[in-house]
C-alpha cells in the first residue's frame, strides 16, 4: 500500500512542477518585446544605457552620453571584420543560439572548475544590451535566448550587426561604432584603419577597462590575434532598407583623450587564446 501511495505523491509532484515551469516559460514567453519594430526603427536608447545612467546618478556623478547612429555602410569594414572575429566567428552559422560553442563552453568550464568560457553571440549580446542586463538570473538569460532567436527570424543578419554596432557600449558613456571611433582615434567609424578597428574589437569584452587609445598589455595581445584572422571573414552586405535621413549630416566631432601616452610593445603571439566566444559580463574574463 506505501509504494502506490509514494508514487501517486512523486506523480502528483511533478505533475505541479511541470506545471510551474510552464507557466514561468509562457510568462517569460508573452512578455518579450516586439522585436520586429527593429526592422524599420532606429534605437535611440537601451537598457544599457539607462542602467549606466542610473548607476551614475546612485554615485553622484555626471554621466557624459556620446552616442550617434551612422549608416552600415559608413562603418569601416575594417571593424565589422574585426568584431567578428573577436565576438562571433560563426556568426553567419547560427540562428542566434551557437549550439556548438555552448557545448564547448560547458566542457571547458567543467574541466577548469570554474565559469571561465561563455559562448553569447553577438545576437544575444544586443538582445540582452538593448533590453536586459548583465544579470546572472537563470530568467534572464531565457529571455535573452528566446530574443535572440526572434531577432534572428524578424531581421536580417545585416540589420542585427548594424544596429549592435551602433549601440554596444565601447567605454564610459561611449556608445556605439562612431562614438568610439571619433573618441579614441579621432575619425569616423567609415575612415578606421586596421589597426584601430582591432583595438575596438579587442576592447568589447571589458569596454569600461580596456581602453584602445592606451592599449595595455592583454589589449595588445587581443589585437595582434585579430589581426591575424581578419583575412578569413567577408561582413554581411550593406542593409537594403533606406535609414532616417539625419544619418546623412556629418556628425559633430567628440572631445578626444590625450593620445601621447606612450604604449606597450607587442608580446609574442600565445598559442592559445579562446576569445571567440563571449562570456557574458558577468562572469570572470577568459583572457
Amino acid at each position: 500500500m506505501k509504494r502506490p501511495r509514494l508514487f501517486g505523491r512523486v506523480f502528483r509532484g511533478a505533475t505541479v512542477a511541470g506545471a510551474i515551469a510552464f507557466g514561468v516559460v509562457a510568462y517569460v514567453y508573452l512578455t518579450l518585446p516586439d522585436v520586429r519594430v527593429l526592422a524599420s526603427t532606429n534605437p535611440t536608447t537601451t537598457a544599457f544605457m539607462k542602467l549606466r545612467q542610473d548607476e551614475a546618478a546612485r554615485d553622484g556623478r555626471k554621466l557624459r552620453h556620446e552616442h550617434r547612429w551612422v549608416r552600415y555602410s559608413r562603418i569601416s569594414k575594417n571593424l565589422q571584420r574585426a568584431v567578428i572575429v573577436a565576438e562571433d566567428s560563426r556568426f553567419f552559422e547560427h540562428e542566434g543560439v551557437d549550439i556548438e560553442e555552448i557545448r564547448k563552453s560547458i566542457e571547458i568550464n567543467m574541466e577548469r572548475g570554474a565559469a571561465i568560457r561563455g559562448a553569447s553571440t553577438i545576437t544575444q549580446q544586443l538582445a540582452k544590451n538593448l533590453y536586459l542586463s548583465p544579470s546572472r538570473d537563470p530568467l534572464r538569460k531565457l529571455r535573452e535566448l528566446i530574443i535572440a532567436r526572434r531577432m534572428e527570424a524578424a531581421l536580417s543578419k545585416a540589420r542585427i550587426f548594424e544596429i549592435y554596432l551602433n549601440v554596444i557600449e565601447w567605454g564610459d558613456g561611449v556608445w556605439g561604432a562612431e562614438a568610439a571611433a571619433r573618441r579614441y582615434f579621432g575619425v569616423s567609424a567609415a575612415n578606421l584603419s586596421r589597426d584601430q578597428a582591432a583595438f575596438l574589437a579587442g576592447a568589447i569584452i571589458n569596454p569600461r577597462v580596456l581602453n584602445p587609445a592606451r592599449p595595455n598589455r592583454r589589449l595588445l595581445a587581443r589585437q595582434r590575434i585579430i589581426l591575424g584572422r581578419m583575412g578569413g571573414v567577408e561582413p554581411p552586405a550593406p542593409v537594403a532598407a533606406p535609414m532616417p535621413p539625419e544619418d546623412d549630416v556629418e556628425p559633430d566631432p567628440l572631445e578626444l583623450p590625450d593620445s601621447s601616452a606612450p604604449t606597450e610593445e607587442l608580446p609574442p603571439p600565445s598559442e592559445e587564446l579562446p576569445f571567440t566566444p563571449v562570456p557574458d559580463p558577468a562572469d570572470p574574463p577568459s583572457l
